[in-house]
C-alpha cells in the first residue's frame, strides 16, 4: 500500500505487472493520515466476503445488494444510492448517487469491471472532494481478485498538514 496523489493504493490480489505499480506496505506512511481506518477495514472485509462467495462476473447491482446484506450482518450503518447535490461556486449544478454512504463518514463507489482504470480513480477522488468527505473507497468486484483503493480528499489533507 502506498500514498500516491491522495490515494492509498491497495493491490490486494492484483496479478502480473500491475502488482508493482504503486504498491508498498505501511512503511513510510503517516498513520495519523489514515482517517477512519477501522471502519474502512470493516467495509473492505465485508467486500472480500462478498467476493469470496460470488466471485466475479455479475452486474454491479448484484454486488451492491450483497455488500448491503454483509454490512447489515456486521452492524455497519449505511445509506445506499444516496443522492447528493454537486455544487460549483455555491451553485447546484446537478446531483450524483453515491453507491454507499457509510456511517456519514465514508463514500463507497462500487465497480464490476475487468480492471480499475485511472478514470475510475479520478471519479472517486472527485466525489470525496465534491462531498467534502475525508475518505472514500473504490471497490471492484469484476476482476478475478477483488480490487480496492482507499481515496483521500487532498484538500482536507493539505489543510490538516499545515
Amino acid at each position: 500500500m502506498a500514498l500516491i496523489g491522495g490515494v492509498v493504493r491497495h493491490n490486494q490480489g492484483i496479478q502480473g505487472n500491475q502488482a508493482n505499480q504503486g504498491s508498498d506496505n505501511y512503511k513510510g506512511l503517516k498513520r495519523k493520515n489514515m482517517k477512519h481506518e477501522e471502519l474502512t477495514h470493516k467495509i473492505i472485509g465485508c467486500a472480500m466476503e462478498v467476493h469470496k462467495h460470488l466471485g466475479n462476473g455479475f452486474q454491479e447491482v448484484i454486488y451492491q445488494r450483497a455488500l448491503a446484506h454483509e454490512m447489515d450482518i456486521n452492524n455497519i450503518y449505511y445509506e445506499r444510492e444516496k443522492e447528493m447535490p454537486l455544487q460549483y461556486k455555491g451553485f447546484e449544478v446537478g446531483t450524483r448517487r453515491v453507491d454507499f454512504f457509510v456511517e456519514d463518514k465514508i463514500m463507497v463507489e462500487i465497480k464490476a469491471i475487468v480492471n480499475l482504470e485511472d478514470v475510475h480513480l479520478a471519479q472517486a477522488m472527485n466525489y470525496v472532494e465534491a462531498y467534502k468527505m475525508d475518505v472514500g473507497l473504490l471497490i471492484n468486484f469484476g476482476s478475478k481478485k477483488m480490487q480496492f483503493k482507499r481515496v483521500h480528499n487532498n484538500k482536507i489533507l493539505n489543510k490538516a498538514n499545515f
